[in-house]
């Protein structure tokens, strides 16, 4: 048994059991915000995000590409996530770890659920061509809740998204030159992370808050809509009904303020 985190584990679950965090927030509080939108040249639209001292970087590249055979009025959306090595010593290269497949999926489900984006804009002419966003989301600093970071970071990239005016014309695209429209917003997430640690339920692990956690569950509600979109379930320990309850009206009482970070 490694000590160390042993004891690291009893105090901070001491700490929490008599209503404190061992650093100083209250339960239902976040640790500082900071957006940074346009972060990167080359992309149509980026972001980078800091959470307390989590760190992402986001980057949306369009492309036109034919719709699924489903939806064929609907653009498409494709999320894929990186782990970056530099960003946690327990990050490694290599093919997708079950981390950053859950993380690039929760992401991806949020923007989708909450029907963020208005996919119908994005077809340009039904059954053939449609705009496709890759969003490639990017870890550089990890020190907890990459879930909440990472999906405050996708919606600051889209909401700064520019696509070419797109015309189809003889059975081809026709792009412009010099028009563009923003891509089409219609509603905002905020995905809220709770874990749980003896008795108490805390908003915005870091990581020394979630390597020790029983349970975790991430929540996402929509602004216009006001309703729970998407929720993820995680750890090992079950969470009662009415703790999955304070966390929805934790999630709920809290999303303006973290909303606000995008205005």
């Amino acid at each position: 048994m490694d000590i160390v985190p042993e004891i690291t584990r009893r105090s901070i679950t001491r700490l929490i059991n008599d209503g404190k965090r061992a650093d100083g927030r209250a339960f239902d509080e976040r640790r500082d915000i900071f957006i940074e939108p346009n972060v990167i040249d080359k992309a149509e639209g980026s972001a980078r995000v800091r959470l307390g001292d989590t760190q992402v970087i986001v980057g949306v590249k369009p492309t036109i590409g034919e719709p699924f055979g489903d939806t064929p009025n609907l653009g498409v959306l494709m999320t894929n996530c990186e782990l970056l090595p530099m960003a946690a010593p327990g990050f490694e290269p290599g093919p997708p770890s079950p981390e950053s497949i859950e993380l690039a999926r929760v992401v991806d489900r949020g923007i989708r659920e909450s029907e963020l984006v208005d996919l119908e804009k994005l077809c340009i002419e039904e059954g053939k061509k449609v705009w496709m966003l890759f969003i490639d989301l990017h870890v550089i600093d990890y020190d907890g809740n990459l879930f909440d970071a990472s999906n405050l970071a996708v919606m600051a990239a889209l909401m700064n998204t520019k696509l070419p005016v797109a015309e189809y014309i003889d059975d081809e695209v026709v792009l412009s030159e010099d028009e563009t429209m923003d891509l089409p917003i219609r509603d905002r997430l905020a995905l809220s992370t709770f874990v749980k640690i003896g008795n108490g339920l805390i908003l915005d692990p870091s990581l020394e808050e979630e390597e020790i956690l029983d349970a975790r569950i991430t929540i996402g509600v929509t602004e216009e809509g006001n309703h729970v979109c998407s929720m993820q379930k995680g750890g090992e320990a079950p969470l009662s009904r009415d703790e999955i309850l304070d966390a929805v009206h934790m999630a709920f009482t809290t999303k303006d303020d973290l909303l606000s970070h995008l205005d």
